[in-house]
């Protein structure tokens, strides 16, 4: 019988992986709350969906190009050293967030500049942490590593949303309080990354520099598995993600307020965190391509009834039931990337995969606000939502080794 919660045995057997989980998760609670901070000052300095999407764009270039050359470095100097060196930096970012905000007149111009930096900065943490935790457990772990990575994640994309909105309903007058609780939550994470002994990459590295980011994309030649991976995120993010639209959604469509907003931020993450603690099931499934396959189409539907329901707790249910897609599209995905590729080649190709899952949500709120502008905000969640079920029906024909890949060396576990 499949076990029903989330296995959270690599949190007992492997002290530096509980370490470097539990700090994040106060910095990952941190980085949501500033986010949806920042998409809510956007949006009530210039009242624009299309200034909300074009914030996102801002942060494409460095979504893209610092998980790149932070890959390469992950995979040529001590990880730890460097995650040590992005958290203070993001720090930084945050602290001028925060005194931005508490002028009498936040200049937009660094409300974009800062978070595109923060972007970048989190464009090189993201593949260096991804690198080291499958560094700190063992094989036979990966899997459960993975469900409670999105454990943490996810539960931060519903706690920081909702706490975000509380705390801005209550400190509208005095928002350099939340991002001052960022700051906080970032000196957690570097007490738990300085607990970790040094994290080399195996056999001593690779030297920083062009050809070793040429080595991690030439990896990709022939592999369709890992291709399909970075496509089908790319297809669900970039047809179909309206976050740049929530604060319309709840202003003017659901007529809420802003608590409606950091309900509707944090409806996704709460149902990946429902979904990410009741995974034990995952480790009986071994047809993954096909697991991610399914879940993608779910949530695109999901997205299509967002779009088109009046009921702002009908949406709210809708958005759940997509994050819990996703929940279980990331997990599948992780997995397969992590378990495919060797550990001198690790902290490139998760670059790649950090570069396409930033850059993904970037182009697709760009993509919703710009839609919205020319039509309008609900033809835009529906028709995002329509693309993302077409797309995976493009991939799933196009690409039929995903569909039926199985991941190897995780079968024999789930069967004992």
């Amino acid at each position: 019988m499949p076990r029903l919660f989330v296995d959270i045995t690599p949190l007992r057997r492997f002290p530096d992986f509980r370490r470097l989980w539990t700090g994040y998760a106060f910095r990952q609670l941190g980085a949501q709350i500033t986010v949806t901070t920042v998409i809510y000052q956007v949006y009530t300095i210039t009242h624009s969906n299309l200034a909300v999407g074009l914030l996102s764009l801002a942060q494409l270039g460095p979504s893209i190009f610092a998980p790149i050359l932070g890959g390469s470095l992950a995979d040529a100097i001590d990880r730890r050293v460097l995650l040590l060196g992005t958290a203070f930096a993001m720090s930084l970012c945050t602290v001028g967030l925060a005194l931005n905000a508490g002028t009498g007149h936040p200049a937009l111009w660094l409300l974009f500049v800062l978070s595109a930096v923060s972007w970048g900065l989190a464009g090189i943490d993201g593949p260096t942490r991804a690198a080291v935790q499958i560094a700190l457990v063992d094989r036979e772990s990966v899997l459960s590593a993975n469900a409670l990575r999105q454990v943490l994640q996810q539960g931060s994309l519903v706690v920081g949303p909702a706490a975000a909105g509380l705390l801005i309903a209550a400190l509208h007058r005095h928002l350099p309080v939340v991002y001052w609780i960022d700051v906080a939550s970032t000196a957690f994470a570097l007490q738990a990354v300085l607990r970790l002994p040094p994290l080399p990459p195996e056999g001593g590295g690779r030297r920083f520099g062009f050809s070793s980011i040429v080595e991690g994309f030439s990896y990709l030649r022939g592999r369709q598995v890992i291709q399909a991976c970075f496509l089908a995120d790319l297809n669900a993010n970039v047809l179909g993600l309206p976050v740049s639209l929530f604060p319309y959604m709840a202003f003017h469509h659901f007529h809420a307020g802003v608590r409606a907003y950091g309900l509707l931020m944090a409806a996704p993450g709460a149902g990946a965190a429902l979904g990410s603690l009741l995974s034990g099931w995952s480790a009986t499934i071994r047809r993954q391509g096909l697991a991610v396959l399914i879940a993608i189409a779910v949530w695109g539907l999901a997205l299509v009834g967002f779009g088109l329901t009046t009921s702002l707790a009908v949406g709210i249910v809708l958005l759940a039931v997509a994050g819990w897609a996703d929940m279980i599209s990331a997990t599948f995905r992780n997995t397969i990337i992590q378990v495919e590729v060797p550990d001198r080649l690790r902290g490139r190709l998760s670059s790649i995969q950090t570069a396409v899952v930033q850059s993904g949500p970037r182009l697709g709120n760009t993509e919703a606000g710009v839609v919205a502008a020319l039509t309008t905000a609900q033809f835009s969640v529906v028709s995002g939502g329509v693309g993302c079920v077409l797309g995976i029906a493009l991939i799933a024909r196009f690409m039929p080794r995903f569909a039926a890949y199985r991941t190897p060396g995780l079968v024999e576990v789930t069967e004992g």
